[in-house]
């Protein structure tokens, strides 16, 4: 089994990376420099592995491929603790995991790459604000969640948790605000076990 990364800190990849410790796998990485000109995703040996040209991107050991960080995750949990039997829980982790690429992610996310790796000095400060405020706007849902319950899905950590985890353990340094909610929850998802930590940035511009 092979996974293709990227050489900085991708939240995305670091969520296949965090479900393979907790399950225990065996399996090689790929680094690849998206920020070479061309992107090493984007040259002609990796588009043919997955024409999107995005990573994470998951090759089983039968020669399969598999992309789109979400859909790695349900696959490789399939049958393990970390997706709830249960129809409904199961649903409800689908939810939030649609929830993380459609109202997290794309803002969270994307201020992160500006911040850190460049695009955010090419931005309007109207621009930036927006982008501040939906994504506050989603730490909130969860924080209102999180309220009531330690986990996002069937009262146990899942799938839902470590999609949702990967970027907003590393949201406070970008000015967003962490409610003290969802401050335990990070704390709860760092002590299951097998748990690691994003690889570090080498390139020294992020903090974490």
């Amino acid at each position: 089994m092979r996974v293709y990364d990227s050489v900085l800190p991708s939240g995305n990849a670091y969520k296949v990376h965090l479900l393979l410790s907790h399950l225990g796998q065996q399996y090689e990485t790929v680094d690849l420099d998206i920020l070479s000109d061309p992107p090493q995703t984007r040259e002609p040996q990796f588009l043919a592995i997955n024409p999107n040209g995005r990573i994470p991107t998951l090759v089983l050991d039968d020669g399969e491929v598999l992309a789109e960080s979400n859909a790695i995750l349900y696959y490789l949990a399939d049958g393990s603790d970390y997706l709830p039997e249960d129809r409904l829980a199961r649903a409800q982790a689908l939810r939030w995991m649609f929830f993380e690429q459609y109202s997290h992610e794309p803002y969270v996310a994307v201020l992160k790459f500006w911040t850190y790796w460049g695009g955010l000095s090419t931005r309007t400060a109207e621009q930036v604000q927006t982008w501040k405020t939906r994504g506050q706007a989603a730490l909130d849902v969860m924080e209102q969640h999180l309220t009531a319950h330690e986990f996002f899905a069937g009262g146990q950590y899942s799938i839902a948790d470590i999609a949702l985890f990967a970027y907003t353990h590393s949201a406070a340094p970008l000015g967003f605000e962490l409610g003290a909610a969802t401050v335990a929850w990070l704390g709860r998802v760092r002590a299951q076990p097998g748990h690691v930590p994003i690889k570090a940035d080498t390139t020294g511009a992020a903090s974490s």
